[in-house]
Protein backbone atom coordinates (compact mmCIF):
# COMPACT_ATOMS: atom_id res chain seq x y z
CA UNK A 1 0.00 0.00 0.00
CA UNK A 2 1.44 3.36 -1.02
CA UNK A 3 1.71 5.97 1.71
CA UNK A 4 2.07 8.98 -0.57
CA UNK A 5 -0.34 10.92 -2.81
CA UNK A 6 0.06 11.16 -6.59
CA UNK A 7 -2.43 13.09 -8.71
CA UNK A 8 -4.04 10.94 -11.42
CA UNK A 9 -2.15 12.85 -14.13
CA UNK A 10 1.26 12.28 -12.51
CA UNK A 11 3.50 9.58 -13.98
CA UNK A 12 5.65 7.54 -11.60
CA UNK A 13 7.99 5.07 -13.25
CA UNK A 14 9.06 1.75 -11.79
CA UNK A 15 11.77 1.43 -9.19
CA UNK A 16 11.00 4.68 -7.35
CA UNK A 17 11.10 4.86 -3.57
CA UNK A 18 8.69 7.57 -2.40
CA UNK A 19 8.34 8.42 1.28
CA UNK A 20 5.26 8.60 3.47
CA UNK A 21 3.25 11.82 3.27
CA UNK A 22 4.80 13.01 0.00
CA UNK A 23 2.48 14.70 -2.53
CA UNK A 24 3.07 14.64 -6.30
CA UNK A 25 0.85 17.01 -8.27
CA UNK A 26 -0.57 17.47 -11.78
CA UNK A 27 1.43 16.46 -14.87
CA UNK A 28 4.63 15.68 -12.98
CA UNK A 29 6.90 12.83 -14.04
CA UNK A 30 9.09 10.90 -11.60
CA UNK A 31 11.43 8.78 -13.70
CA UNK A 32 12.91 5.35 -12.81
CA UNK A 33 14.89 4.66 -9.65
CA UNK A 34 14.38 8.01 -7.90
CA UNK A 35 14.44 8.23 -4.13
CA UNK A 36 12.10 10.85 -2.67
CA UNK A 37 11.90 11.28 1.10
CA UNK A 38 8.95 11.74 3.44
CA UNK A 39 6.64 14.77 3.44
CA UNK A 40 7.95 16.21 0.17
CA UNK A 41 5.78 18.34 -2.09
CA UNK A 42 6.34 17.96 -5.83
CA UNK A 43 4.45 20.74 -7.64
CA UNK A 44 2.76 20.77 -11.01
CA UNK A 45 4.70 19.98 -14.21
CA UNK A 46 7.89 18.84 -12.46
CA UNK A 47 10.35 16.44 -14.10
CA UNK A 48 12.53 14.33 -11.82
CA UNK A 49 15.03 12.39 -13.94
CA UNK A 50 16.30 8.87 -13.21
CA UNK A 51 18.21 8.24 -9.97
CA UNK A 52 17.65 11.70 -8.46
CA UNK A 53 17.68 11.68 -4.64
CA UNK A 54 15.56 14.09 -2.57
CA UNK A 55 15.63 14.10 1.25
CA UNK A 56 12.70 14.64 3.59
CA UNK A 57 10.49 17.75 3.46
CA UNK A 58 11.85 18.95 0.10
CA UNK A 59 9.54 21.49 -1.55
CA UNK A 60 9.67 21.48 -5.36
CA UNK A 61 7.58 24.27 -6.89
CA UNK A 62 5.89 24.19 -10.32
CA UNK A 63 7.82 23.72 -13.58
CA UNK A 64 11.10 22.55 -12.01
CA UNK A 65 13.50 20.18 -13.80
CA UNK A 66 15.75 18.03 -11.61
CA UNK A 67 18.21 16.08 -13.75
CA UNK A 68 20.19 12.89 -13.10
CA UNK A 69 23.17 13.61 -10.86
CA UNK A 70 21.29 15.91 -8.47
CA UNK A 71 20.88 15.15 -4.78
CA UNK A 72 19.06 17.37 -2.30
CA UNK A 73 19.26 16.94 1.48
CA UNK A 74 16.34 17.51 3.88
CA UNK A 75 14.34 20.76 3.91
CA UNK A 76 15.53 22.07 0.52
CA UNK A 77 13.27 24.59 -1.28
CA UNK A 78 13.36 24.64 -5.08
CA UNK A 79 11.53 27.73 -6.38
CA UNK A 80 9.19 27.91 -9.38
CA UNK A 81 10.79 27.20 -12.77
CA UNK A 82 14.33 26.83 -11.40
CA UNK A 83 16.48 24.32 -13.25
CA UNK A 84 19.50 22.12 -12.74
CA UNK A 85 21.77 21.05 -15.59
CA UNK A 86 23.84 17.88 -15.79
CA UNK A 87 26.12 18.30 -18.82
CA UNK A 88 28.60 21.17 -19.25
CA UNK A 89 28.71 21.10 -23.07
CA UNK A 90 25.47 19.57 -24.40
CA UNK A 91 25.01 18.88 -28.11
CA UNK A 92 21.92 17.26 -29.56
CA UNK A 93 23.91 14.99 -31.89
CA UNK A 94 26.40 13.80 -29.23
CA UNK A 95 25.43 11.42 -26.43
CA UNK A 96 27.06 12.59 -23.18
CA UNK A 97 25.13 10.46 -20.68
CA UNK A 98 28.42 9.08 -19.37
CA UNK A 99 29.57 12.64 -18.60
CA UNK A 100 26.79 13.75 -16.24
CA UNK A 101 28.21 16.03 -13.55
CA UNK A 102 26.85 15.80 -10.01
CA UNK A 103 25.28 18.62 -7.99
CA UNK A 104 24.59 18.34 -4.27
CA UNK A 105 22.24 20.74 -2.46
CA UNK A 106 22.81 20.92 1.30
CA UNK A 107 20.21 20.77 4.06
CA UNK A 108 17.85 23.72 4.27
CA UNK A 109 19.11 25.51 1.14
CA UNK A 110 16.75 27.70 -0.90
CA UNK A 111 16.98 28.13 -4.66
CA UNK A 112 14.80 30.98 -5.93
CA UNK A 113 12.42 31.14 -8.87
CA UNK A 114 13.99 30.88 -12.35
CA UNK A 115 17.49 30.26 -10.97
CA UNK A 116 19.82 28.01 -12.96
CA UNK A 117 22.36 25.74 -11.28
CA UNK A 118 25.15 24.81 -13.69
CA UNK A 119 26.14 21.21 -12.97
CA UNK A 120 29.15 20.21 -10.93
CA UNK A 121 28.73 23.01 -8.39
CA UNK A 122 27.43 22.17 -4.92
CA UNK A 123 25.15 24.39 -2.85
CA UNK A 124 26.06 24.56 0.85
CA UNK A 125 23.59 23.99 3.66
CA UNK A 126 21.20 26.89 4.31
CA UNK A 127 22.58 28.81 1.31
CA UNK A 128 20.12 31.18 -0.34
CA UNK A 129 20.16 31.49 -4.14
CA UNK A 130 18.20 34.56 -5.28
CA UNK A 131 15.54 34.47 -7.99
CA UNK A 132 17.01 34.36 -11.48
CA UNK A 133 20.57 33.72 -10.31
CA UNK A 134 22.88 31.65 -12.50
CA UNK A 135 25.17 29.60 -10.28
CA UNK A 136 28.51 28.83 -11.96
CA UNK A 137 30.58 27.86 -8.92
CA UNK A 138 30.26 26.07 -5.58
CA UNK A 139 28.29 28.08 -2.98
CA UNK A 140 29.32 27.98 0.70
CA UNK A 141 26.95 27.22 3.57
CA UNK A 142 24.73 30.17 4.61
CA UNK A 143 25.81 32.28 1.59
CA UNK A 144 23.39 34.69 -0.11
CA UNK A 145 24.03 34.89 -3.87
CA UNK A 146 22.25 36.80 -6.64
CA UNK A 147 22.76 37.73 -10.29
CA UNK A 148 24.15 36.32 -13.53
CA UNK A 149 26.72 35.01 -12.97
CA UNK A 150 25.84 34.77 -9.30
CA UNK A 151 27.84 36.78 -6.79
CA UNK A 152 27.77 36.48 -3.04
CA UNK A 153 26.33 39.60 -1.40
CA UNK A 154 25.96 38.40 2.18
CA UNK A 155 24.95 35.64 4.55
CA UNK A 156 21.58 34.17 5.62
CA UNK A 157 20.38 32.51 8.81
CA UNK A 158 18.65 29.15 8.94
CA UNK A 159 15.37 31.12 9.16
CA UNK A 160 16.11 32.94 5.88
CA UNK A 161 17.00 36.28 7.47
CA UNK A 162 19.99 38.37 6.36
CA UNK A 163 22.86 38.23 8.87
CA UNK A 164 24.77 41.41 9.76
CA UNK A 165 28.10 40.53 11.37
CA UNK A 166 29.82 42.87 13.85
CA UNK A 167 33.57 43.53 14.01
CA UNK A 168 33.99 40.34 16.10
CA UNK A 169 32.36 38.24 13.37
CA UNK A 170 29.17 37.66 15.37
CA UNK A 171 25.57 37.99 14.22
CA UNK A 172 22.11 37.25 15.63
CA UNK A 173 19.17 36.15 13.48
CA UNK A 174 16.41 38.75 13.74
CA UNK A 175 13.72 36.06 13.71
CA UNK A 176 15.10 33.21 15.82
CA UNK A 177 17.65 35.07 17.99
CA UNK A 178 20.12 32.28 17.19
CA UNK A 179 23.78 33.30 17.11
CA UNK A 180 26.17 32.87 14.16
CA UNK A 181 29.93 33.19 13.82
CA UNK A 182 31.87 34.31 10.72
CA UNK A 183 35.42 33.01 10.84
CA UNK A 184 37.92 32.67 7.98
CA UNK A 185 35.18 33.21 5.37
CA UNK A 186 32.86 30.54 6.78
CA UNK A 187 29.65 30.91 8.76
CA UNK A 188 28.51 28.51 11.45
CA UNK A 189 25.67 28.57 13.94
CA UNK A 190 26.78 28.89 17.56
CA UNK A 191 25.38 25.94 19.50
Amino acid sequence: MKEYFAHETAVIDQGCDIGKGTKIWHFSHVMPNCKIGENCNIGQNVVISPEVVLGNNVKVQNNVSIYTGVTCEDDVFLGPSMVFTNVINPRSAINRKSQYAKTHVGKGATIGANATIVCGHDIGEFAFIGAGAVVTKTIPAYALVVGNPSKQIGWMSEYGQRLEFNELGEAICSESNEKYQLKEGKVSKVK
